[in-house]
């Protein structure tokens, strides 16, 4: 008998232990609110993923000084872009293009989703069937 058929068999009782505010304040505690959870540090404090360690912060003197030696390795990266012969307003033109493109290419994305589901296929059976490959 495995861990789940235990769990449905134990909660089927009347006397099973139930950790709302109308359940037995005796045994309340007991239950936790994941019980079989494989992970271990489930019930740990939340970390935010943006924390700033001491060692890492700045003078907002030496922010300004690394702003402004990126902005000038910019430029320089942008006057050689230049002297290869390309334009500003044609990378801008190819950028608005890409933008209509992968637009486009989403609500096709979306579309094959839906017939898929109205099929009751995989949207991978319909790349095949549509003569469409994976990468596009």
């Amino acid at each position: 008998m495995n861990t789940e058929q235990s769990v449905e068999t134990n909660c089927c009782e009347s006397n099973c232990p139930v950790s709302t505010p109308e359940g037995n304040d005796s045994r309340k505690g007991q239950l936790k609110r994941t019980p079989f959870s494989k992970f271990k540090k489930i019930h740990s404090h939340f970390k935010s993923p943006l924390q700033v360690l001491e060692s890492a912060k700045v003078s907002p003197t030496e922010e300004v000084e690394e702003l402004e030696r990126r902005r000038e390795q910019l430029d320089t990266e942008i006057a050689q872009l230049e002297a290869e012969g390309y334009r500003v307003e044609e990378l801008e033109h190819h950028i608005d293009k890409l933008h209509e493109y992968n637009d486009i290419k989403d609500i096709g994305q979306s579309l094959l989703g839906r017939i898929a589901a109205l099929r009751g296929t995989t949207t991978r059976d319909l790349y095949a069937h549509f003569g469409l490959e994976l990468d596009d």
